[in-house]
């Protein structure tokens, strides 16, 4: 039997709920700052729904007038509370461990700041096992605009077609797609299923175990199934 062939020669990863769990972290990080703020109360379905954004648009489109206070509040909580509250996800130093001795390369590329992702990697011990770490401020695009994908593939000398950009929220199958390259939704992280399978991903992957089998050629679930 012939072995298995990794189907892309680059991964793209998001950060946030894909390789870090770093969903309550941030939940809790919105629900500080209206507090403080706006003297309000989110609910987590409410903050779940602006992850995968850009912080400070989520905040202007919620209060025009407090949004950069908001934002100035948020990352203050957010940065002195990343260690206490970041978990990591069972299987991805594996993951990651496995597509470096199958010679596929891994970026990442977040709507975090380049400082707060290198941090959150270093916290859950991935910072060693990612070639390059595309942020926030490297481009004036961001997902579901294709233009951040775009610039790690850049950046890492290789074509989109030749990446996937992995993901757990509809804005990164959004980015994917428009940059031309294939999208893998997870489900372990915001997104809801349904609305993932909405924006039509090439692949599904419920688990770490099932996304490492797709990266390195074994098997994915299609879209839809």
């Amino acid at each position: 039997m012939r072995a298995a062939s990794p189907p892309w020669s680059t991964v793209l990863f998001d950060l946030d709920g894909t390789l870090a769990d770093t969903i309550p972290l941030i939940i809790a990080s919105y629900q500080h700052a209206f507090r403080e703020v706006l003297q309000e109360e989110v609910d987590d379905v409410r903050a779940r729904s602006w992850i995968g954004r850009p912080l400070l648009d989520a905040l202007l489109q919620e209060s025009p007038t407090h949004g950069h206070e908001l934002d100035r509040v948020y990352r203050e909580w957010n940065l002195a509370n990343t260690e206490r509250l970041i978990l990591a996800f069972d299987g991805v130093r594996e993951l990651l461990h496995a597509l470096a001795a199958a010679d596929v390369r891994s970026a990442v590329v977040t709507s975090k700041r380049r400082g707060a992702a290198a941090l959150a990697l270093q916290h859950v011990g991935l910072d060693g096992l990612i070639e390059i770490a595309a942020g926030l401020e490297d481009t004036t695009e961001h997902k579901p605009q294709p233009g951040p994908l775009l610039h790690g593939a850049a950046l890492l000398g290789v074509e989109p077609a030749d990446c996937v950009y992995v993901g757990d929220a509809t804005v990164d199958v959004l980015a994917a797609r428009a940059a031309g390259m294939a999208a893998v939704a997870v489900t372990w992280g915001a997104g809801e299923r349904e609305d993932l399978l909405a924006t039509e991903p090439d692949h599904l992957c419920e688990t770490v175990a099932e996304l490492q089998a797709l990266l390195l050629g074994d098997h994915g679930e299609p879209a839809g199934a």
